[in-house]
């Protein structure tokens, strides 16, 4: 069951207390990922989809790093224990509409479900969108863009501490292909050093996805 944090001793009370009322309380980081090894480690799984490899390197790391489970819940912090994922998906007439996907630590747990999500979504077309649910991160795809800078549409009306994922169009340099990736996240809950170390979290498993794409379920 989600807790809350205690902000009576919570050492980061004061840094919370001054941006949960800012009017953008949001920063954004984009960096590029090299996905290199990702894309050569594939193609002894074929059919496996790269979009939705690295959406669980993702999420994964967002389980693993505690401040992006944080959300604000009417001025308290809860803590979820699990965060699913949800992100763009286009469709045949060129709108887009929203898949959800659950978290499983093995990408082998993974997988499976989430191509069915996105096999279901992808037929029944419609735009359900779950603002109510924040036990998730959201992500989008931008496949045409090798994007430098990112930034996200906001509902100021609404309290939204979701962080927002996002990536972008692969490009060769030298020897590697790199990618576009965006993290936006609300500063009361998560600082730079979060997203650093969450950064360099996906960076390790993108570094050696064979050890994650083969992994047994019982690891």
């Amino acid at each position: 069951m989600p807790t809350y944090i205690d902000l009576d001793t919570w050492p980061r009370r004061e840094v919370f207390e001054l941006y949960r009322n800012f009017d953008k309380p949001y920063f954004n980081v984009c960096t590029r990922l090299d996905v290199t090894q990702l894309v050569k480690e594939l193609r002894n799984h074929p059919g496996i989809s790269v979009a939705l490899t690295y959406h669980y390197f993702a999420l994964r790391a967002a389980n693993e790093i505690e401040q992006f489970r944080y959300r604000l819940r009417d001025g308290r912090v809860l803590v979820h224990e699990v965060i699913n994922g949800g992100t763009t998906l286009m469709l045949p007439n060129e709108t887009f509409t929203l898949v959800y996907f659950d978290y499983a630590k093995t990408f082998a747990e993974f997988i499976g479900p989430a191509q069915r999500a996105v096999e279901e979504t992808r037929n029944a077309g419609g735009f359900h969108p779950r603002h109510e649910d924040d036990a998730r991160i959201h992500c989008t795809t931008l496949p045409w863009i090798s994007f430098t800078s990112f930034s996200h549409a906001r509902n100021w009306r609404r309290e939204d501490s979701v962080p927002k994922i996002s990536f972008g169009k692969f490009t060769r340099e030298n020897d590697r292909t790199l990618m576009p990736f965006s993290v936006e996240v609300h500063h009361a809950l998560v600082d730079g050093l979060h997203v650093g170390r969450y950064i360099a979290r996906i960076e390790e498993m993108l570094a050696q996805p064979e050890l994650y794409l083969n992994e047994s379920l019982d690891a």
